[in-house]
């Protein structure tokens, strides 16, 4: 099985435009997210800002997970009624298609001044730029890469979530190729094919960060 197998119709240069289209998407969420908002009303919002910015269809549903449910992965439900606070930590997880290509992007933020979780959602973002550091300078395998994030989140005080081992995206739907996780891969992912993701949480408080991105040269 190739495990980097493509469609017809792929193009590099797609799936790069599709990748910043994602993150100028989910930064325009981030930016309407308000104290008080829940996850599903979140997620409601999300869709208007889909509609306006031309995202041409889901490959997954958007995820917003709130305060404890950052611990949860995509598989797991959040706890109900759960709403951002003044002083709180969210990410958001999108899943967008655009011409035909898809994005998979992911960040965590923090609102109010809590140490605690602008330290949570920094430690997301420098543990993914380590490890995406790791397979440019170093050639790494994809299951080398997990075990060289476990070691580093440890040595950060973090603990790390491995139920979470990244994927394949491409021209849609990536699914038919059958790429299965990042962090089962013998050889080195190639460029702009595979989405590293991160996700960590404090060691002894309920909250956590994600992080993810396609590995770009």
């Amino acid at each position: 099985m190739n495990r980097e197998a493509v469609g017809r119709r792929f193009d590099a240069a797609s799936m790069l435009r599709a990748r910043e289209r994602s993150w100028a998407v989910l930064h325009e969420i981030r930016a309407r997210m308000r104290p008080g908002i829940g996850e599903d009303e979140a997620q409601a919002m999300a869709a208007g800002v889909f509609a306006q910015r031309g995202v041409e269809r889901l490959w997954h549903p958007p995820i917003v997970r709130i305060g404890s449910n950052t611990t949860r992965t995509y598989r797991q439900r959040s706890d109900p009624g759960v709403r951002l606070s003044e002083d709180d930590i969210y990410f958001i997880d999108l899943g967008l298609v655009f011409d035909g290509h898809e994005g998979d992007v992911g960040e965590t933020f923090a609102t109010g001044e809590s140490r605690p979780h602008l330290a949570c959602a920094q430690a997301a973002r420098t543990l993914f730029d380590e490890v995406a550091r790791a397979w440019r300078n170093e050639g790494l395998s994809g299951r080398a890469l997990y075990e060289f994030a476990t070691v580093q989140a440890q040595a950060m005080g973090w603990r790390f979530n491995h139920a979470i081992k990244g994927h394949r995206l491409g021209d849609y739907p990536h699914s038919v190729h059958k790429g299965g996780d990042l962090g089962s891969l013998e050889g080195t992912p190639s460029p702009g094919l595979w989405v590293l993701e991160i996700q960590i949480a404090h060691p002894t408080e309920p909250f956590g960060a994600f992080y993810e991105d396609l590995l770009v040269g």
